[in-house]
């Protein structure tokens, strides 16, 4: 209720000093998510040092969007709130040693390096319209191939500003600049980083087990996607993490009826290449292999991926490739503490962009309307990659994710959701993962 009057006292203010007040107000909405959110992840076999975690949470996501004001140029304000609390958790399944990491599975560690028995965030955006192209400035959750905002129990926000355009048909361009991201298990804001330049051991606290980051505080992105048919997409992306690395993206999205069904194709690529700092000194170096042993250097890599998917009635099965060619891994933002990318092979405890890994994944859906059971659905994935370089042989790794889902079709309880997720991942790499997840979500829409 806090950030809702906080929001509106913002709004009034805004209506008073341009006096074109409608719209504003009503079409203004807020909407509450209540998620509870339950993981098991069992971590106790592998080369890596073992460990178990076993958390239970409940969320509150509250979201306020307004309208915009009349006029040339509208302005309005979008707010978010968070709020996590822990319903079950202890020292022994947070898994995070006094001074060690910045969160658990869940929730974020105290300074005894338990889970906090609570944590909560606001974030405020302002924002501007004028004829079809938006402004934003503030907090930002963008959903794009070169930055996908991840969530847990609640969302990973970032801060900067962003602009958004569909001023023509079927063409829609984004540009922004990113400088802060507040993880899904933080109350923190911090810079932007890779894989390999965080999570290090702090040469100045030797007897401790604490890490530190190198970090970036400005990730700049643009490109658009464009829908040249009704059946074919095409979307190009460009991204520069300061010091770290550059990126283009290529994808094309593609459906076609065949037979009784349809067959669709989502083809992705990305080309990644060294910035600044990251191409000579090692606090900005990315993971990969370099041959004769080295196992961090610069940025060089290409990731492509196929996924082709063929829906008929209520079944969809699908077959897809991927491969890494270069000397480091695939990059995405990642600060280590938890997040999202857009590869065809994210998965619950993998993602499949080692260097040198080629992949193969096997997926298949069933919605359970088509036996007189609606709201029900299953999903099961498989992927297995090899050829992984390392120091010592070609790595291998596999994965099996499986989700049983169910969401409320109708009465006083309509919208919610039920969905229990098991995964396997096995790997020549790191430790071994078992995990299960149980999430309920329940939408409430406010006004």
């Amino acid at each position: 209720m806090t950030l809702i009057k906080y929001s509106t006292g913002i709004l009034g203010l805004l209506a008073i000093q341009n006096g074109m007040a409608a719209g504003l107000i009503e079409d203004s909405h807020a909407t509450l998510l209540a998620r509870n959110f339950y993981s098991n992840a069992d971590n106790r076999d592998g080369a890596a040092a073992p460990n178990y975690t076993q958390e239970w949470g409940q969320g509150f996501i509250l979201n306020f969007a307004s309208g915009f004001t009349q006029g040339p140029v509208g302005f309005g304000v979008d707010a978010v709130g968070m709020l996590g609390i822990k319903l079950d958790s202890g020292k022994g399944v947070h898994y995070n040693p006094t001074g060690s990491a910045r969160q658990g599975n869940i929730f974020p560690t105290d300074g005894d390096g338990r889970a906090v028995d609570d944590f909560s965030s606001v974030g405020m955006t302002l924002k501007a319209l004028v004829s079809k192209t938006e402004f934003r400035y503030g907090t930002l959750q963008p959903k794009l191939p070169i930055l996908v905002a991840s969530d847990r129990l609640v969302l990973q926000t970032f801060q900067g500003a962003q602009i958004e355009s569909r001023e023509i048909d079927n063409l829609t361009l984004t540009a922004g600049r990113i400088d802060k991201v507040k993880e899904r298990g933080s109350t923190d804001e911090e810079g932007l980083s890779i894989a390999g330049s965080n999570a290090k051991l702090d040469p100045t606290n030797p007897g401790l087990n604490t890490t530190r980051s190198t970090y970036s505080h400005e990730f700049w992105y643009g490109g658009g996607s464009y829908k040249a048919t009704p059946d074919l997409t095409l979307q190009y992306y460009y991204a520069n993490l300061t010091n770290f690395y550059k990126q283009h993206f290529l994808g094309a999205l593609y459906g076609l009826q065949l037979g009784p069904g349809r067959l669709t194709s989502d083809i992705r690529h990305w080309d990644n290449s060294s910035d600044g700092r990251n191409g000579n000194d090692p606090d900005y170096f990315s993971t990969g292999y370099y041959g004769n042993g080295v196992t961090r250097g610069k940025v060089d890599s290409r990731l492509t991926s196929g996924l082709f998917t063929y829906t008929l009635g209520a079944h969809a099965v699908s077959a897809g490739y991927q491969q890494v060619n270069g000397s480091s891994d695939a990059v995405w933002l990642n600060e280590g503490a938890g997040t999202t990318s857009y590869f065809m092979t994210e998965t619950m405890s993998g993602k499949f962009q080692r260097a040198g890994e080629r992949a193969w994944q096997l997926r298949y859906a069933y919605d359970f309307a088509g036996m007189g059971f609606p709201g029900w659905s299953l999903k099961t994935v498989y992927t297995n990659g090899d050829h992984i370089k390392t120091a010592a042989a070609d790595g291998k790794e596999w994965t099996r994710d499986t989700t049983l889902a169910y969401v409320v079709q109708s009465g006083p309880a309509k919208g919610l959701s039920t969905a229990v997720r098991q995964g396997v991942f096995r790997t020549d790499m790191q430790r071994d993962t078992d995990e299960y997840r149980v999430i309920i979500d329940y939408p409430i829409s406010l006004f």
